[in-house]
């Protein structure tokens, strides 16, 4: 694979690492100016059967998708590209210079619990995030954390989901089967180990990390209780009793005891260290008895009268049953009023508290339950929600609100398919509700069946055509499949009824990319900062697409803007260098290069192109000291060499230049232009003797 270059554009350098789902390497982006690296993943298949290819080829498309999701989180890396050939799928990814945490994490160092801590709270918001994208990551583990050398935060690779795309196997016609569990050893969960993760699985893995981190022990030097199954660890730790508890929280061997998601755990971390507050119960003191037995009377004229009490008593009652009730009913309706109210101005804790009180008078009374689940559904309590409206829809089972509100309460849960099944309820009785058409295709959508979903947002935009949204999600759907074509079409609509969406500019952009339409998404992206002038992203792509057009000062100017908002960019600072340099403006190019190594000082590609523009302006002893260090990050960089030779060349500094062209051949054999120019220097150095000519004497 070293040298190869896959579909014309990534040059193989050197090999990161590999393993039984596939390899890694170090590759060179060389459709991009000074070539920089990425890192590219190459997927192999456990099986060449037709069948399981197409799996997994549809695999690959969908968490290809997943990844560039996730790659917008300034701790995942970016997703550049993917593609596949001759039956390998391969993922290009940004490349970050860092060291995996398994070397923080030396045996028998331990770490203090702040430490612990800080680091938990790191990986719990990249989690958080991941999470929050209907992501489990499935393969949480040392080497899959990263330390980045430019802030030394903390960066989360290597999603065990795409791994998926390697194991699949062909049982029997329609079915497939994974062929090895995903996951590290000592790190999988017994609900992973078995095919089904869960969020709380990668809070598991985490807690484990913390667990060596607190303990100097791997995972598998640890004991387990013979009976509960859990991992025996307190004893070789020493830390406060409640950071104890949370740990054990996060690494309990029921998936149902641990905390459910990052979300759920980070939010308890950050309440572990707050001071508690206690209240004093006071209980009044019982009241006296103050009524005494009478002596019983067994006259005539009490019992006519008692008699005659009793039918006025009976009467009474029922009147007093029948006001009773009717007050109850108004007064149920009055705190429904007053709860829908509170819920309009978003006082979700008050609103619940006066639904409650409505069902505790009337407790049949179905808009309280149903106002409950609204509540609760705002708090984010989806399974309490999810009880209300049940029992909302057990007292009246055609109530088409509640069946709505379970439905997106199921989503929330990660239920789809039975989410699903509760607006196909109410679709049924009602066609036209155009916002269960929209939460049905989300949930298609979160299901990875962009094909069902695409046709829910269709029914929903035949009711409502204008609405933005609904075209948005389907452009979503389609760019998912591929269907860039159609996706453009869908964005384009988009941005007629709504021309300041800027997700459906950015990702028109990106689809006409796809296919190969620079200018069409170049006006794409123009459109993008025009409304959001702070969209960074936007301006690269569209600094990119106009270097690719050769419009170097316009370029210059869109890299500016997005170092302007993301001053840290040092692939903006590289751009810029770049298109400065190709202006032949040479000493601004040399700034930029030089804030860009600032930020990433192994980039020996901007090493490389600084030392050109040093050259260029015949500062021969700093484009060699800049060669040095691209030479220095990576020693077979052929051009460096040679640039290096010829610097030297100017400076008359001959046999160093001989060397220099010595490596570049040694790296590049069929290196023309370094053969000539040693050619040259060898003559210079050996020039060629002339014989002299010694002719007879001739005598007269």
């Amino acid at each position: 694979m070293i040298g190869n270059t896959l579909v014309g554009r990534y040059q193989i350098i050197s090999r990161l690492g590999g393993g039984g789902f596939g390899e890694t390497y170090v590759a060179s982006d060389t459709h991009l100016p000074g070539s920089p690296q990425c890192v590219v993943k190459k997927l192999k298949p456990q099986s060449n059967h037709a069948a399981t290819l197409e799996i997994a080829r549809r695999l690959f498309d969908t968490e290809a998708q997943v990844l560039y999701k996730l790659g917008t989180h300034d701790r995942i890396p970016q997703l550049l590209a993917y593609f596949e050939e001759q039956a390998e799928f391969y993922l290009v990814q940004e490349y970050i210079p860092s060291h995996d945490l398994s070397q923080e994490l030396s045996e028998g160092k331990i770490f203090s619990e702040e430490q612990v801590i800080n680091l938990l709270t790191e990986i719990l918001e990249i989690l958080d995030f991941v999470h929050k994208q209907k992501v489990i990551h499935r393969d949480v583990n040392p080497r899959n954390i990263l330390r980045r050398k430019q802030d030394h935060k903390l960066i989360l690779i290597d999603f065990g989901a795409v791994k998926e795309i390697t194991t699949q196997v062909i049982m029997t016609p329609g079915q497939t089967q994974a062929t090895v569990a995903i996951g590290t050893p000592g790190f999988i969960p017994g609900e992973q180990a078995q095919g089904s993760p869960k969020f709380s699985s990668d809070i598991y893995a985490l807690g484990i990390i913390a667990m060596q981190a607190i303990t100097g022990l791997s995972p598998l030097e640890l004991d387990k209780d013979a009976d509960t199954n859990e991992i025996i660890w307190r004893n070789h730790a020493k830390i406060t009793p409640k950071f104890a508890d949370f740990l054990d929280q996060m690494i309990c061997y029921d998936f149902r005891q641990r905390y459910a998601s990052a979300t759920v755990a980070l939010t308890a971390l950050q309440e572990l260290n707050k001071p508690s507050s206690g209240t004093l119960v006071v209980s009044p003191n019982s009241p006296v008895n103050q009524f005494q037995p009478q002596p019983k009377q067994f006259k005539k004229s009490i019992f006519i009268k008692l008699t005659l009490g009793m039918f006025l008593l009976a009467i009474g009652t029922t009147a007093s049953i029948y006001i009773f009730n009717q007050i109850n009913n108004n007064n149920a309706v009055d705190l429904y009023s007053q709860g829908n109210t509170l819920l309009q101005l978003n006082r979700y804790e008050d609103a619940l508290a006066i639904y409650q009180k409505a069902v505790n008078i009337k407790p049949d009374y179905i808009q309280g339950w149903y106002g409950q689940g609204r509540a609760l559904f705002a708090l984010k309590k989806y399974q309490e929600a999810l009880a209300a409206y049940d029992k909302a829809i057990q007292i009246q089972p055609d109530y088409l609100e509640a069946w709505t509100g379970r439905g997106l309460t199921l989503s929330e849960l990660e239920r789809y398919s039975e989410a699903i099944s509760a607006f196909d309820k109410v679709l049924k009785v009602h066609d036209d509700y155009t916002s269960v058409w929209n939460a049905r295709g989300d949930a298609f959508r979160s299901l990875k069946q962009y094909d069902n979903a695409i046709k829910s947002y269709e029914e929903a935009i035949e009711w409502q055509p204008d609405n933005d949204e609904y075209w948005y999600k389907k452009g979503l759907s389609l760019q998912s499949i591929q269907q860039y074509d159609d996706a453009a079409v869908a964005y384009a609509r988009v941005l007629e009824l709504k021309p300041d969406h800027i997700s459906a500019a950015y990702n028109l952009g990106n689809s006409l990319i796809n296919l190969n339409r620079y200018q069409d998404a170049l006006r794409a992206y123009n459109q993008v900062v025009q409304y959001q002038p702070s969209h960074y992203q936007s301006w690269f792509a569209r600094g990119n697409i106009l270097v690719t057009f050769r419009r170097y000062p316009e370029a210059v100017d869109a890299f500016k803007e997005v170092i302007k908002y993301n001053s840290r960019n040092y692939q903006a600072w590289y751009s810029l260098g770049w298109s400065l340099h190709q202006s032949q403006r040479y000493v601004e190019a040399i700034e930029a290069y030089k804030k860009s190594l600032s930020f990433s000082k192994n980039n020996y590609q901007a090493w490389y192109n600084l030392g050109n523009s040093q050259y260029i302006l015949k500062k021969y002893q700093d484009a060699i000291a800049a060669y040095d260090q691209a030479v220095n990050y990576q020693k077979n960089h052929y051009e460096s060499w040679y640039s290096r030779g010829n610097a030297l060349v100017s400076l008359e500094r001959y046999q160093e230049a001989l060397e220099s062209y010595n490596q570049a051949i040694k790296y590049n054999p069929d290196y023309q232009q370094a053969i000539k120019a040693r050619e040259q220097i060898e003559n210079k150095l050996n020039p060629k003797k002339v014989g002299w000519i010694i002719l007879p004497s001739i005598k007269f």
